[in-house]
Order: structure tokens, then C-alpha cells, then sequence
């Protein structure tokens, strides 16, 4: 190798290039390179040899639909009547008569007594009139749920929980055992006698928006004296103010493991109730959903639901054996 102060300045060596090597990626250029595919020119042109892939004859199994048949078999016609076989429109009306239109209504005689009258009700000449928002708000919806309808059948009286009379029911709701709040207040009142028992049944209901909607159903019984403060419910409750009452055990473990009572007092007549097998007997049968307490003159039941029937009659069941086992000592 020559250097700046040889005699040939252009930096080069002057040999006849014996000792040049191919680098290894290039090959050596001998015969056996000859016929090494090339990569770049079989992109551009493929070989012969090879086809593409949309000129191959394979095709995946039910590509190819079938042949169409030449001739398909008609379906015969459904039977049915014959034309021109029905009676002739207009065949019984007198010639001068105006034909009837074709979308006239069937005419209707007068509503059946007890059925409450269609909303829209008609004009001056008879005609069925569109009903309206008005009709719409005010229509007749009976007793949707009928507590209201069974209370009357009984002889109940209905009130709206507004009158003086339900002033007092104010305090129950206080005194009961769920979280009233401020806003709860009673509704559907309904005042009648179940058997020897007089009763009070009244939905707790609160306002949403336009809507009053039922939160709890209390059904009482008031006491005709001054009775033991105590509290009924299943073992599986949550409960709150219960401070100072102390649990009474029944002695039969089926009902202490499903139900607890709790005196506010030590009272014979509560120790009477945990022992009656009348009311072990109701409230086991039961899906454990009520509780009972006394508190502003009344032995109460409370469910978290809007009153039914079957719901007044299973309160009334209940709240007569549990009156009858406190009254054995002239409660």
C-alpha cells in the first residue's frame, strides 16, 4: 500500500488486482451462480412454471351452485270460494237509498250498565267524536290495583289520608320501624272491621313529580288500652331503634332462628306472645316479609309495598292472632 510520500500520489496500488474477492452476499461469479433465481426480476416477471393464484381451477366446495332445472313444478290453487259465488253489495237496499261506505263502524247500541262510558263520547249529531288530552288525562281506570274495590265489597270505608280522622296515622308512621322521611305521608286509607278486629290499612306514600307513589302498606289495629312496647320481625332484618329492648326467646328453635321479638319491657302478656303457637304457626308459614311493633295506640304490620287485597286479608290474619295473644290478659 502506498503512502503520500511514495512516488505515486494518487493514493492507489498499482498491482494487477490478483488479490480481489467478491463479497460473499454477491457470490463468486463462477457457473454455479448462473442459475440462482433473482429475486427483483421474478417479482417483476414471474417464471413460467408458475401461475397465479386466480388461474388456478380450485374452488371451495359449493361454490358452484346447481344447474337450474328446466321445468319446476306449479303449486295447484288454494281452494277457496269463487269469485262472483258471494252475495251482490247492495243487493238488499232500496233503489233510493245512499250507498253505505265501506269503512263505516258497526253500529253500537248504548254502554251495558256498570260499563264506564268510551273517552272521546260524540257530537250533536251522533257522530263519534276524537278524543282529546282532556279525555286522555280523565278517562276511567277503575281501581288499578283493587285494594279500593275489595274495601268497599267489605264495607270499608276509603279516604284519601287528608281528613281529620287520619291526623293520628301521622304518629304511626313515626313509630314504625322503617325510614320514613318527611316526605312520606299516608294514602288510600281504608277504615272497616276483619271478623272481631277493627282495622286501619293505609299506604306510606311520597311524591314524585306529578305521581304519589306508594312506599310501604301498614295495616293497625288500635288498642283499647295501654299495651307493652315491642317489635316482631324475621332474624334476617336489619334493624334500628331498638335501644333498651331486649330480646325474648320463644323456646322453639325453629321460630327463634327465623323470627326475633323484642320487649321494650319485661310484660307477661309479651311472654305470652312468644310462646302462642298460633302466631308460631301463622308467621312460619309466611315468606318472613312483615314486621310488627306497637306504638301510638295501635298494634301495627308493615310491608314494603303498596296495599292488595291479598295483602289486607294476610294482615288481618296475622295481626288477629297477635291482638288475641296480648288480649288473654285483658289487653
Amino acid at each position: 500500500m502506498s503512502s503520500p510520500r511514495d512516488g505515486d500520489r494518487d493514493g492507489f496500488d498499482d498491482g494487477d488486482g490478483s488479490g480481489w474477492r467478491e463479497p460473499p452476499h454477491l457470490g463468486s461469479g463462477g457457473a454455479e451462480d448462473e442459475d440462482r433465481p433473482n429475486f427483483v426480476d421474478r417479482r417483476k416477471k414471474p417464471r413460467d412454471d408458475e401461475q397465479p393464484i386466480s388461474a388456478r381451477s380450485w374452488q371451495p366446495p359449493g361454490w358452484d351452485l346447481p344447474a337450474a332445472e328446466p321445468e319446476r313444478p306449479v303449486p295447484p290453487p288454494a281452494a277457496g270460494p269463487v269469485p262472483g259465488d258471494g252475495p251482490v253489495p247492495g243487493a238488499g237496499r232500496a233503489p233510493g237509498d245512499a250507498p253505505a261506505p265501506l269503512d263505516a263502524p258497526p253500529p253500537q247500541g248504548p254502554p251495558l250498565p256498570g260499563q264506564p262510558p268510551e273517552a272521546g263520547g260524540t257530537d250533536r249529531r251522533g257522530r263519534r267524536r276524537t278524543p282529546g288530552a282532556a279525555d286522555q288525562v280523565f278517562a276511567y281506570q277503575g281501581d288499578l290495583v283493587g285494594a279500593q274495590g275489595w274495601a268497599l265489597q267489605q264495607g270499608w270505608t276509603v279516604s284519601d289520608g287528608t281528613t281529620p280522622q287520619d291526623a293520628p296515622l301521622a304518629e304511626v308512621i313515626a313509630s314504625s320501624p322503617v325510614r320514613a322521611t318527611k316526605d312520606h305521608r299516608p294514602g288510600n286509607v281504608l277504615r272497616g272491621r276483619a271478623g272481631s278486629l277493627e282495622l286501619v290499612a293505609f299506604d306510606v306514600v311520597y311524591a314524585s313529580g306529578r305521581y304519589v307513589v306508594p312506599e310501604y302498606a301498614i295495616t293497625a289495629a288500635p288498642m283499647l288500652g295501654t299495651g307493652p312496647g315491642f317489635r316482631l320481625s324475621p332474624a334476617r332484618f336489619w334493624r334500628h331503634r331498638t335501644g333498651g329492648m331486649v330480646p325474648l326467646a320463644s323456646g322453639d328453635p325453629a321460630f327463634d332462628a327465623r323470627w326475633l321479638l323484642l320487649a321494650a319491657e319485661d310484660d307477661p302478656r309479651l311472654h305470652r306472645l312468644a310462646q302462642d303457637p298460633a302466631v308460631h304457626g301463622l308467621l312460619l308459614g309466611t315468606d318472613d316479609g312483615d314486621e310488627f311493633w306497637s306504638g301510638a295506640g295501635h298494634v301495627c304490620a308493615v310491608r314494603p309495598d303498596g296495599h292488595r287485597p291479598q295483602l289486607l286479608e294476610h294482615h288481618a290474619r296475622l295481626l288477629s292472632a297477635i291482638v288475641a295473644a296480648l288480649g288473654a290478659g285483658g289487653y
